[in-house]
């Protein structure tokens, strides 16, 4: 009997995937047997997360997701898929006296925006398999907030209310529609957090996780089983990934 959490013969079409989360969801997900399409705008490190990947037939498409005609461009090239994960995002720490419309503009189009009109452009083209399965990367940040965090946080709470409706409208074609709560992850965005706000504040906070900081691995194989059968009677959620 095969393992539920078993991705061979489906395609998953993961963003974000030349570093971070989205490259090790990519690599994860290839060691379960998947067929990944990878897309980002750095063409060397997308090539080197190509590489990483195990088995054949993976495919890197450059597109910046800021910019609608890449979108398009990047949606005209897929096949039919059975999952799609949605990696993209920075967290841009700005208090909240400080907010002006080029900062809240930014966040919302690199956080919110970019995945909203890609997931739009998948729908229009009919490029999603019944049964098929929608990830999206929020934070727990939506529920234990921050200082500094405003527009970040926002974003991310757009992403989740997003995902809820999107469970509610394809429904009916067994699609699902979830979304992960990762605490804090080693990875380049928690440095660059720790070069630009505050070691001290990232030290700290690893000091509540009761299980420390989590590595990426730890995300990615909840994205395994979300792209799974294993998770085919589970939607609209948002699991924590806290480590207490």
């Amino acid at each position: 009997m095969n393992s539920p959490f078993d991705l061979t013969g489906k395609t998953i079409l993961i963003t974000g995937a030349s570093s971070g989360l989205g490259q090790q969801a990519a690599i994860s997900s290839s060691m379960q047997g998947a067929t990944l399409i990878i897309t980002g705008r750095d063409k060397t490190r997308l090539d080197e997360t190509l590489k990483r990947l195990k088995g054949d037939n993976h495919k890197a498409i450059i597109a910046d997701l800021c910019y609608e005609e890449q979108i398009n461009n990047l949606v005209d090239q897929l096949p039919k898929l059975n999952g799609v994960v949605y990696s993209v995002g920075i967290s841009d720490l700005t208090p909240a006296q400080f907010l002006n419309s080029e900062i809240i503009n930014k966040n919302y189009k690199i956080n919110f925006e970019a995945s909203v009109l890609l997931s739009t452009r998948i729908l229009r083209k009919k490029r999603l398999l019944k049964g098929s399965s929608i990830v999206f990367i929020s934070s727990i940040s939506t529920v234990y907030p921050f200082a500094g965090g405003a527009m970040y946080i926002s974003t991310k709470a757009a992403l989740e209310a997003y995902s809820r409706v999107l469970a509610l409208e394809l429904a009916p074609k067994k699609i699902r529609s979830n979304c992960l709560r990762p605490a804090f992850v080693k990875t380049h965005m928690l440095d660059e957090t720790a070069e630009n706000y505050s070691r001290a504040v990232v030290d700290k906070i690893e000091e509540q996780q009761l299980l420390g900081l989590g590595e990426p691995e730890d995300v990615a194989n909840a994205i395994v089983f979300f792209l799974s059968d294993a998770s085919k009677w589970i939607t609209a959620t948002n699991l924590i990934l806290g480590g207490g």
